[in-house]
């Protein structure tokens, strides 16, 4: 029963931030309220025009990764130990599916642990760029959320199993590590999630190094408050590839799992209505704010938009 209910819990929570997203960026008709109310409460940086006082400086992203890297470290060191429990305890329970997902959180780790670099040491965060709070709030639970649906159909067993652990259940655990305990099974898992692992590594590369291009363009300080038409890599067919390179990380994501589990199909449908709507609105914004930016990128997808 607290299986289905986490589960059900985050599917709901991804469909109903889906279906707003999907409403406004499609313009359908009778939405316009609802469009106005999302731009006032999650658009940020360069495309904010709120006057709103409930807003906090654009470095605050650097708190999402921080908590994203505790919080994904936690379960990856907890659904680790489990893992390694019932493989020595032979107990007979789905052993795959516990060691797909560690190796879900370890890509997510990567993830995370790359974006709080960025966040630190790659962009120089302009200081008139605001967040709206509502967005900080968001992006807070985004990055708590997103590690628990990647391993949700064993978080359950995994919180019993640390609720209930035996000291000497733990001793042995101990007693019996060896650095092969934790990588032998990993190699054993099938060829979808290594397919999804060098996707997810491919939209990792590509949006470190759009990242570090974008980063550069402000990497003075009399350059902080001024903007420029970003050149390289990716940004030669789109006006946002870091997010077109995220979505192809969640991508990465959603083939290691299998696609088997309804919540990564929501989750990667979020991503992909959340990141197409924002880049919808940079795209237009690039547009209006340069006379000669390039007429052949798009927003988002190559070629198609």
């Amino acid at each position: 029963m607290e299986q289905v209910g986490l589960v059900t819990l985050l599917r709901a929570a991804w469909l109903l931030a889906t279906l707003p997203i999907v409403a406004v960026w499609l313009q359908l008709p009778g939405f316009g309220w609802l469009r106005r109310a999302i731009l006032e409460l999650t658009n940020r940086g360069k495309v904010l025009k709120s006057d709103s006082n409930l807003t906090v400086p654009h470095s605050f992203f650097s708190h999402f990764y921080v908590v994203g890297t505790l919080w994904t470290t936690m379960l990856l060191f907890t659904v680790w130990s489990y893992a390694m429990m019932i493989d020595q305890l032979n107990k007979s329970l789905p052993v795959y599916d516990v060691w797909l997902s560690v190796f879900m959180l370890l890509l997510m780790e990567a993830q995370v642990m790359r974006r709080f670099y960025e966040s630190v040491n790659v962009f120089n965060y302009s200081p008139s760029a605001r967040l709206h709070i509502s967005g900080y709030l968001l992006g807070v639970f985004y990055y708590i959320a997103t590690p628990i649906s990647l391993c949700c159909t064993i978080t359950p067993e995994v919180f019993d199993f640390v609720k209930n652990l035996d000291i000497t259940e733990l001793n042995m655990l101990r007693t019996k590590f060896d650095i092969w305990l934790l990588l032998t099974p990993l190699l054993r898992l099938r060829w979808y999630a290594w397919i999804g692992a060098v996707i997810f590594l491919w939209g990792w590369v590509h949006q470190f190094r759009c990242h570090v291009i974008l980063g550069s363009l402000r990497n003075k300080p009399k350059n902080l408050n001024e903007y420029a038409i970003p050149h390289g890599d990716w940004f030669e067919y789109v006006s946002s590839p870091h997010y077109t390179a995220e979505i192809v990380i969640y991508g990465g994501l959603l083939v290691a799992s299998g696609g088997r589990d309804l919540s990564l199909w929501l989750l990667f449908t979020f991503v992909v209505a959340n990141l197409g709507f924002a880049a919808t609105l940079t795209h237009a914004w690039y547009l209006q704010k340069f006379d000669d930016y390039p007429r052949k990128r798009r927003a988002i997808f190559p070629f198609v938009y």
